[in-house]
C-alpha cells in the first residue's frame, strides 16, 4: 500500500465549504495512508508581532490567497479513492495527529455559540503551544493537556445538496466536532459520489464535549489516515457518521432539535447492536438505557450532536 503527502496550499483547500463538484487534488488506492496537512486561522487571530510564536507558512499563504476571509474551516482535500461508488461505505483509519503550531486560539463571537442572548461583545484569546510537553497554557495560567482531533471530516455531500457550509454536520460527516475521534480512532462514512471525496480539517487542540463558546483550541494540525473502502451489494451500507475508537462504538446524531439529535443518535445505536447480536429491539433498546452513555457533542453548529458510546466487550 502506497503512503501520500498532501500539503495545505491555495490550491489544495477549500473554505468554508462542501460541494459534491470539488474535483479532487489527491487520488488514491483503497488502503492506502495520507499525510495530510491542515491549518487554521484567519488574519485577525493571528498571534500578535513580538509574541514569538510562528504563523506556519502553509496559513500566510492560505490567508494571502482569500483577502477578508472571516470565520470558516480551512479543508484539505478533497482525496479520491478509487473504486468508490454511491452506496459503498468509506472507513477512514486516523492513525496519528500531531500539532503543527506553537499556538492556537479561541473565540467568543455574538450572536453564535451556545448563550448568544448573554454574550455580546467578541472576546479572542490567542494560546500558546507546548509541543513537546502537549499541553496548552490558558492566560490565566492554566495548563492543558492536548488532546487533538480534527472537527471537520468529510466525504462530498449528495449532489442535490448542491454547495453547502461547512458549518452543519450532516450525513456526510463534515463539522462533528466529536472529540472522541483522536489518533486511533475510526471513523466510517456514507459514499455518496464517485470516488467518495473526503475532506478534512478545523483543527482542535483541546475541546469540552458541547463546544459551547462555539470554538474550542483552534489550532494547526497534521495528521495521517488510512482510507479502505466497504462495497456496498445491494443496499447503500450505511445511512449517516459512525465512528469507533479501541474501547467504544460510537453512534451519532445531527439534528437543529436537540431532543432529535439525542433520539437520532439512540436509534442508530439500537440498529447497530440488533446488526451485530441477536438481541430484540427491545432487548437493545433497554441496553442503552443500562450500559450506553449518550453525550452531547456539540451544541453550536446549527445541526447539534449527541454520540453514543458503547464499551466494547460487553456485547460482543
Amino acid at each position: 500500500m502506497a503512503h501520500h503527502q498532501l500539503r495545505a496550499t491555495p490550491e489544495t483547500v477549500r473554505v468554508s465549504a462542501f460541494d459534491s463538484r470539488f474535483p479532487p487534488v489527491l487520488t488514491i488506492a483503497p488502503g492506502d495512508t495520507v499525510s495530510v496537512e491542515c491549518v487554521s486561522g484567519r488574519e485577525e487571530v493571528l498571534p500578535p508581532p513580538g509574541s514569538g510564536m510562528q504563523v506556519p507558512e502553509a496559513l500566510a499563504a492560505i490567508i494571502a490567497a482569500n483577502p477578508g476571509m472571516v470565520a470558516g474551516h480551512i479543508c484539505t482535500g478533497p482525496i479520491a479513492i478509487e473504486g468508490a461508488m454511491p452506496g459503498d461505505m468509506l472507513e477512514i483509519r486516523i492513525e496519528s495527529i500531531e500539532p503543527g503550531a506553537d499556538w492556537g486560539y479561541n473565540t467568543i463571537r455574538p450572536l453564535a455559540g451556545t448563550l448568544p442572548e448573554d454574550f455580546h461583545e467578541p472576546a479572542m484569546m490567542v494560546i500558546p503551544i507546548d509541543r513537546a510537553a502537549r499541553t496548552c497554557r490558558l492566560p490565566w495560567g492554566t495548563e492543558l493537556p492536548l488532546a487533538p482531533f480534527f472537527g471537520v471530516m468529510g466525504v462530498a455531500p449528495p449532489p442535490a445538496f448542491g454547495r453547502i457550509s461547512s458549518k452543519e454536520p450532516r450525513i456526510h460527516g463534515g463539522n462533528l466536532d466529536n472529540k472522541e475521534l483522536v489518533a486511533g480512532s475510526t471513523l466510517f462514512l456514507p459514499v455518496f459520489v464517485p470516488g467518495a471525496n473526503f475532506s478534512v480539517g478545523d483543527g482542535h487542540g483541546v475541546q469540552g464535549d458541547g463546544e459551547v463558546c462555539v470554538t474550542a483550541l483552534e489550532t494547526s494540525l497534521n495528521g495521517r489516515f488510512t482510507f479502505l473502502l466497504h462495497k456496498a451489494d445491494g443496499a447503500p451500507l450505511l445511512a449517516r457518521p459512525r465512528a469507533e475508537t479501541p474501547t467504544h462504538y460510537i453512534s451519532m446524531g445531527l439534528h437543529e432539535d436537540l431532543d432529535q439529535a439525542m433520539k437520532q443518535a439512540l436509534r442508530e445505536m439500537i440498529a447497530f447492536i440488533t446488526s451485530r447480536t441477536n438481541l430484540s429491539r427491545e432487548q437493545a433498546y433497554a441496553f442503552c438505557s443500562l450500559a450506553v452513555d449518550f453525550r452531547v457533542t456539540q451544541t453550536v453548529n446549527g445541526e447539534k450532536g449527541v454520540h453514543g458510546m458503547l464499551k466494547k466487550g460487553l456485547l460482543f
